[in-house]
């Protein structure tokens, strides 16, 4: 409604108390020209409130239109020059056709407009990346994509995506970011986002990453080879896992071609002699291990004879005790250490790893048969092979007195190392060649090297075992009296078994107890039969060596029982039988003579060839007199 300013006044004196206005009440023109002071100071006031609001409006209305007359004009500008491109790129193609000598000026002016214009484009594009207009550089793109200039772009837009890009240590981290962030927006700004993303990739393999990983190899190159296989492996694991990443993303139709064409770059030049680096390295790794060892020994290896003159020298010394050269006394060394093997394994481990890795697949079985011949070579024979030579070579002979075996121990050790060389065949080494030719040779190989060990096991068990036995022989030739089965006085003999019985008993328990320390599964009792076995026989002959009175056929009956209780502990059913039908052929030193026929056709002895019978019989002292050959004629 249009304001009236008479009927304004009459609702204000209205309003206010002594107006007049109302019936009834008293005028007061004090009050209602106070009044009217006071609301004139407040309209004033409201006044310029508007007044300045108003003058901010048309402030803020001004600038608007200045900022929209200039995204106006640069839009007519940016239309003007996708014309211009237009035009220039359709005069471009047309003066290709004019020949040379008669519109050279023309086709001279059209090239220098068409490089001026590219350049201005390319520029645009350059500054439009650097403030972040999406929207821009994909209409500069589009306008470019006619000209020649186009991958000019492309590379612009690589280079500036890479600027600030790799500050982190990380420099494999840092790549994937930057393509992950580069994925999300190629393809909002290039027709071809596929092909944009993977020149990008190109370059930073090429360049920055190659840049990076030879600062990193060829500083150890020569210097520190372990180091230097230790970058590679890692450098190359992480390069192959950044392509991995890489895979998610749209890079044309043969990806994985094109990445590990990428790597091989990179690369090449150092896989290609890897191999000889990595033997070269785990030779002289394996090498200094064991002599580290040995020098802690203060241990100078010496050079064991393999055959010929020198094994034939050993056996004569072994079987004869001939004077050809003491045995070594290793003061108990065994010369094998889990220390060594462990390490020896673990960097077999890592290079089996790294080969894995850096091998090519075709090449991949023999490199890692390589490997695998220098674990034989420093772990089975330098080390393992050695320590069973140097321990057959620390045997005494059967009949040295108070000799110290130790070769068990070295079983028992070797026994240990077999079972990780073995893990480690199984889990590292078949991995890699199990569909390979090369899988029948390392099978081979391991059984060869196996095969020779377990020789000299058995030889060196064998002659430990006949050092037992004689020990045992020297015992009861130090103990055993003549007189203790046949004694002075038949009527005061206790009736319990001898003390060379008791030596014996004792040495045996502690053998066998040592055995199943040293060996595991049948090898126990392969090994506790032989040694049960012959301690059956020194018994047997060592019993036949005397004569027997009735109570010391007695005390042979006793003593045979402490043997056969003994023998119990071998829990080997052979030898137990055999001290059960020794202990029936003792019973023969002391049957009656009318008995003596009903006693050998009894159950455990009946089988027995009868001279053998008769020849213990021959042992008793009434044998002449009492006429007991009568039985056996």
């Amino acid at each position: 409604e249009p304001f009236v300013a008479d009927e304004y006044i009459e609702r204000l004196a209205w309003r206010t108390p002594g107006g007049g206005s109302r019936g009834g009440e008293a005028f007061d023109p004090k009050r209602l020209l106070e009044e009217f002071v006071n609301h004139i100071q407040e309209l004033q006031v409201m006044d310029e409130r508007i007044q300045r609001k108003v003058e901010k409006l048309e402030q803020q209305c001004q600038k608007e239109a200045k900022e929209f007359a200039k995204k106006v004009q640069e839009l007519q500008k940016s239309n003007q020059i996708k014309e211009a491109a237009d035009i220039i790129q359709k005069l471009h193609l047309i003066a290709q056709e004019l020949p040379f000598d008669r519109f050279s000026e023309v086709k001279s002016k059209i090239a220098s407009k068409y490089h001026d214009l590219e350049c201005q484009l390319i520029q645009e594009f350059t500054s439009a990346q650097r403030r972040g207009e999406i929207s821009r550089m994909r209409e500069v793109a589009a306008v470019l994509l006619h000209f020649k200039g186009y991958s000019h772009c492309v590379d612009v837009y690589i280079k500036q995506c890479q600027e600030g890009a790799f500050l982190r240590n990380d420099v494999f981290e840092d790549a994937a970011i930057l393509c992950q962030r580069v994925n999300k927006q190629v393809g909002e700004v290039f027709s071809n986002p596929e092909t944009v993303l993977a020149k990008l990739i190109q370059n930073i393999f090429e360049v920055k990453l190659q840049s990076y990983v030879k600062d990193q190899l060829e500083e150890h190159r020569k210097s520190d080879a372990e180091q230097y296989l230790k970058n590679l492996y890692d450098l190359y694991t992480r390069t192959t896992n950044l392509s991995s990443k890489l895979m998610e993303f749209n890079l044309g139709t043969d990806k994985q071609t094109f990445l590990s064409k990428l790597i091989k770059s990179i690369f090449i030049s150092y896989l290609e002699n890897y191999i000889e680096v990595e033997i070269g390295y785990l030779k002289s790794r394996s090498a200094m291990i064991l002599q580290r060892y040995y020098d802690s020994k203060n241990h100078q290896k010496r050079s064991i004879g393999t055959g010929g003159i020198q094994d034939l020298k050993e056996r004569i010394r072994q079987r004869t005790n001939l004077p050809l050269g003491p045995s070594i006394d290793t003061h108990g060394e065994t010369f094998l250490s889990q220390e060594v093997v462990v390490n020896l394994l673990q960097e077999t481990k890592q290079a089996f790893e790294r080969c894995h890795r850096l091998s090519d697949p075709s090449d991949l079985p023999k490199n890692a048969f390589r490997i695998f011949s220098m674990l034989v070579e420093f772990l089975c024979t330098e080390h393992i092979d050695y320590a069973l030579e140097t321990g057959l070579a620390g045997i005494p002979s059967s009949d040295s007195k108070n000799a110290n075996l130790y070769f068990l121990d070295v079983v028992h050790q070797a026994n240990t190392i077999f079972h990780l060389f073995d893990k480690q065949f199984n889990d590292h080494l078949m991995p890699l060649i199990s569909s390979s030719p090369k899988l029948s040779e390392c099978l081979q190989k391991k059984k060869d090297i196996i095969e020779q060990m377990e020789v000299k096991l058995d030889m060196g068990i064998d002659r430990t075992l006949n050092c037992m036995i004689g020990q045992m022989k020297h015992i009861l030739a130090a103990e055993q009296k003549k007189t203790d089965f046949k004694p002075e006085d038949e009527n005061n003999v206790l009736i319990q078994y001898t003390n060379a019985c008791v030596k014996v008993c004792g040495y045996v328990r502690k053998q066998v107890e040592k055995i199943r320390n040293s060996m595991d599964g049948k090898n126990v009792d392969t090994v506790l039969m032989e040694l049960g076995v012959r301690f059956h026989r020194l018994i047997y002959e060592h019993l036949q060596q005397y004569s027997y009175s009735c109570m010391g056929g007695m005390l042979a009956i006793c003593d045979v029982a402490e043997y056969r209780k003994c023998a119990k502990d071998f829990k080997i059913a052979l030898v137990l039988q055999l001290f059960d039908t020794l202990h029936a052929l003792c019973n023969l030193l002391v049957v009656a003579p009318d008995n003596l026929k009903q006693v050998c056709s009894g159950e455990q002895l009946a089988n027995l060839d009868k001279n053998i019978l008769h020849s213990f019989v021959q042992l008793r002292v009434d044998y002449r007199s009492a006429r007991l050959a009568r039985h056996f004629s």
